[in-house]
């Protein structure tokens, strides 16, 4: 069992940045795959950003890359998402998300992601 919790979500004018937190506690974070992902009203949920165990390995949807970047402490079970260069479209709630090889492969297939857990959220507004 793992137990996350998101933080570090607010209103932001456009070009500004967030740095997202979460905390997990349970099982050790380094078993899992870590990943973000975020939902707007009347949305589905949606892919952003992920990192494999050890962190040599991250993934991020099209149009994010450049712009966030997801990192982990695996020692302090800590997963984080700096989010620079903030947009109006970039507004959601966005989850942390804990999962094994099946998540992985999903992300790295682009189809059927696979969390075995999820947080709680964090609300992220861009302003124009």
């Amino acid at each position: 069992q793992v137990q996350l919790v998101e933080s570090g979500g607010g209103l932001v004018q456009a070009g500004g940045s967030l740095r997202l937190s979460c905390a997990a506690s349970g099982r050790t974070l380094s078993s899992y795959v870590m990943g973000w992902f975020r939902q707007a009203p009347g949305k589905e949920r949606e892919f952003v950003a992920a990192i494999n165990w050890s962190g040599t390995s991250t993934y991020y949807t099209d149009s994010v890359k450049g712009r966030f970047t997801i990192s982990r402490d695996n020692a302090k079970n800590m997963v984080y998402l700096q989010t620079n260069s903030l947009k109006p479209e970039d507004t959601a709630v966005y989850y942390c998300a804990a999962g094994g090889s099946r998540m992985l492969a999903a992300i790295r297939q682009k189809s059927g992601y696979h969390p075995d857990y999820w947080g709680q959220g964090t609300q992220v507004t861009v302003s124009p």
